[in-house]
């Protein structure tokens, strides 16, 4: 049990003792067969839930799970800017959560807030992104691996042995791990193979951005053969740029689409031959926290600090019926 827990239950009993009329009285709703569990209090910070379809998935599977049905006291919180998400956890320290659940817009600046939680009592524990801060300030990290999916994804488009590599290069929230994970892959091995970096800029997970992008590069007459966007959105933007150029795309056409997600429209189609591949990224990660937290309120120490989830990535090729179904979010 939580230290800030044990203390608050020695504070009623003296309380109690003091106060006859006070808990377990007659009036009183703790007698027998009257007493009640108390709520496990949450403060939830995450991004936007309209950034993606992956993000509306993840805030969704949170909202199913941290409910007072289930024992919780949650409350949520949604920025894409960190000094906004940093603000909403001082917020929640200050309203006495046990537990402070972040999914990180920018990696850098948690510290000070995370030793303000630490002193407070209160438990962090990150899910979806990690942070640059030190490992004592937080329980555990629920992620993806996010290098580890730009790896993936850069080894396939290798593997395709294209005549020749322009890309376009649409980047998500800058700073965010999943954009550093997938943009670092991309980076390290066009400068290893002399790739050629057309084009390069955040659409910050926007759709209609990547459209413009992508738009601006055919208006200007640019030469490109692959768009690498860094998630679903973008490749669905940056594909309405195509459509409307009359320029094809997909298998056996002349523009290579990767994304990242793997929304179930968007694994479809990549099952049409429209998309190349998707990089999978689980959303799913509330039954993880469920865990962690169980343990830690029973006291037992957890098996490891940071849990990463497989994924996968798909190829147009050879993706089923099943993977669609299995993996589509």
């Amino acid at each position: 049990m939580k230290m800030k827990k044990v203390f608050a239950m020695a504070t009623s009993m003296l309380l109690c003792g003091a106060v006859f009329a006070g808990c377990g009285s007659e009036g009183g709703s703790s007698g027998s067969g009257g007493s009640s569990k108390s709520l496990i209090k949450v403060g939830i910070i995450n991004n936007d839930p309209n950034e993606s379809g992956y993000r509306t998935a993840n805030v969704n599977d949170l909202k199913a799970t941290f409910t007072k049905e289930n024992g919780y006291d949650a409350s949520f919180s949604y920025s894409l800017k960190n000094e906004e998400q940093i603000n909403a956890a001082q917020k929640y320290i200050q309203d006495e959560v046990d537990y402070l659940l972040i999914s990180a817009a920018d990696t850098a600046g948690w510290d000070s807030v995370l030793k303000d939680a630490k002193d407070a009592g209160v438990s962090v524990i990150l899910f979806d992104r990690t942070i640059d801060a030190d490992e004592s300030l937080y329980e555990a990290s629920i992620v993806s691996d996010m290098d580890k999916e730009g790896e993936q994804a850069v080894e396939w488009l290798k593997s395709q042995n294209l005549t020749s590599y322009d890309i376009i290069h649409l980047q998500g929230v800058m700073g965010s791990a999943a954009q550093k994970g997938r943009s670092g892959a991309l980076t390290k091995t066009a400068g290893e193979l002399g790739w050629n970096i057309v084009v390069e800029q955040t659409a910050e997970w926007n759709a209609e951005k990547a459209q413009q992008i992508v738009q601006s590069a055919i208006d200007a007459n640019q030469k490109f053969n692959v768009i690498y966007a860094e998630n679903d959105d973008m490749a669905k933007g940056a594909v309405a740029a195509l459509d409307k150029a009359n320029i094809s795309h997909g298998v056996g056409k002349d523009v290579v689409v990767m994304g990242f997600d793997c929304n179930k429209w968007a694994l479809e189609e990549l099952k049409a031959g429209n998309w190349n591949y998707d990089g999978q990224c689980n959303p799913f990660q509330s039954s993880y926290i469920v865990d962690i937290i169980d343990k830690l309120e029973k006291g037992e120490t957890l098996d490891e600090k940071v849990v990463i989830m497989n994924e996968k990535g798909f190829d147009a090729s050879t993706i089923t019926d099943e993977d669609v179904e299995n993996y589509g979010i």
